[in-house]
C-alpha cells in the first residue's frame, strides 16, 4: 500500500489532533485525543509528559480511519509536528529523538505548537503568532526569514497568561475576599461552586490535600472572563492583565523584528481566545496598533492541526490547489465527527 504524503500532528496543552494526507490535499483520516488519554497497548510510544503521551492516541485513530495499519510504521512520508514543549534547542533534541525512535514517519518536520497557529492563520510566511492555552507563548517570523521565540517556560522565563495563570488569579482572589484580604468579588461563589463546594477555603483544602488536582485551575479561567462580562472590578484587572501580556509579547516581537510599519498578522490561538469579551479584544487591538498601526488582529478559527498540514504539504511542495482543498475542508467540526466516529466503533 502506498504510504499517505503526510501526517500532521498539533499536540497541546488540553488536545492532541493527528490528520493524514495525500499530495493532493485530501484527508484521508484524521482524529483528536484528550490530553491524558493513553494507548495501554502502545506504551512503548510514552515520553512522560501528559499532552506528548497523547501523541500516538490521536496517530492511532487517524491511521485507523485513513486505513493504515497502526501497527506497521512508518505511516507516512512526511510528519509535520507541532508540539507544545518544543520551547528551547535542547527541547528539540530530545523531541527529534523521540519522533525518530518511532518511526511514525520516513522524515520528520518538528516545529513549536505556535508554528500551527501562524500557518493556520494567515497564508503568508511571515507574522506574529500568540497561543494562550494553557500557558502562553508567541513565535514570530519576519519577512525576511528571521525568526522571535520566547522560551516560554512559565513564570522562570518571564512569562503571565493562559488557563493556569488565569484560573489560578481566580482562586488567589476568590480566597482573598473571604479572608478579608482582598476586595469583594462574585469569583468567591463562582469558583467554589464550580467544584460543588460552598467557600473558595473548601477549595483551597481540596486541592492541598489532593483531592482535586491543582491543574484544574485552568478550569476557572471562563469564570474570570464571565465575572468580567457582568462587570465584576477583580476579574476585570485579571482579564486586563492577560490582554496586556499578549500585547507586550505581540508588540515586542514586532519591535525586534523590525516589523513597526508593515500590515502584519497577529494570530491568536488556543483556549484563552474562546471568550467573546470584547473589551479584552478591543484592549488587544489598542495595544498592538499603538506600536504597528497596519497590523492586524486575528482570532484563529480553524484547528491549529490545520497549519502542521499546511506546514507538511509545504515541505513536500504541494500544489497551491491542495493547501486550498485542506483549508477547506479541515474544520473543527470534521475533527469532532470523525473523532466521534472512531471511539463508537471501538
Amino acid at each position: 500500500m502506498k504510504l499517505p504524503a503526510v501526517l500532521a500532528v498539533d499536540a497541546g496543552g488540553s488536545k492532541t489532533d493527528a490528520v493524514f494526507l495525500s499530495r493532493s490535499g485530501t484527508i484521508l483520516g484524521c482524529a483528536r485525543a484528550g490530553s491524558i488519554e493513553f494507548s495501554d497497548t502502545h506504551l512503548v510510544y510514552r515520553i512522560g509528559e501528559d499532552h506528548l503521551d497523547a501523541v500516538w492516541v490521536a496517530i492511532e485513530r487517524a491511521a485507523r480511519a485513513a486505513g493504515v495499519d497502526p501497527s506497521r510504521p512508518p505511516f507516512a512520508e512526511l510528519g509535520a509536528f507541532c508540539l507544545a514543549g518544543a520551547d528551547l534547542p535542547a527541547d528539540d533534541r530530545r523531541l527529534g529523538r523521540w519522533l525518530r525512535s518511532n518511526g511514525w514517519a520516513r522524515q520528520d518536520v518538528l516545529r513549536n505548537d505556535t508554528f500551527a497557529v501562524l500557518r493556520a492563520g494567515t497564508d503568508r510566511p511571515w507574522g506574529v503568532a500568540i497561543v494562550c492555552g494553557q500557558g502562553t507563548n508567541c513565535t514570530a517570523i519576519a519577512p525576511n526569514g528571521r525568526t522571535y521565540r520566547l522560551p516560554a517556560v512559565g513564570p522562570i522565563s518571564g512569562d503571565w497568561g493562559g488557563g493556569l495563570e488565569v484560573g489560578g488569579a481566580a482562586l488567589w482572589h476568590a480566597i482573598r475576599a473571604e479572608d478579608g484580604r482582598g476586595e469583594k468579588t462574585t469569583l468567591a461563589t463562582t469558583v467554589p461552586a464550580h467544584f460543588g463546594l460552598r467557600r473558595p477555603r473548601q477549595v483551597m483544602e481540596a486541592m492541598y490535600f489532593h483531592s482535586i488536582g491543582e491543574e484544574r485551575v485552568t478550569e476557572l479561567a471562563p469564570l474570570v472572563f464571565a465575572a468580567a462580562a457582568d462587570g465584576d472590578r477583580v476579574a476585570t484587572s485579571v482579564v486586563e492583565q492577560q490582554a496586556d501580556e499578549i500585547v507586550t509579547m505581540a508588540t515586542t516581537a514586532i519591535r525586534r523584528l523590525r516589523m513597526t510599519k508593515l500590515d502584519v498578522d497577529v494570530v491568536l490561538g488556543g483556549g484563552i481566545f474562546r471568550n467573546r469579551l470584547a473589551p479584552f479584544y478591543e484592549r488587544i487591538e489598542r495595544g498592538v496598533a499603538a506600536i504597528a498601526p497596519a497590523a492586524q488582529v486575528h482570532v484563529l478559527t480553524a484547528p491549529p492541526v490545520l497549519g502542521a498540514a499546511l506546514i507538511g504539504l509545504d515541505a513536500i511542495g504541494a500544489s497551491p490547489a491542495a493547501h486550498r482543498r485542506l483549508r477547506r475542508d479541515l474544520t473543527h467540526e470534521r475533527l469532532s465527527t470523525e473523532t466521534a466516529a472512531r471511539r463508537k466503533e471501538r
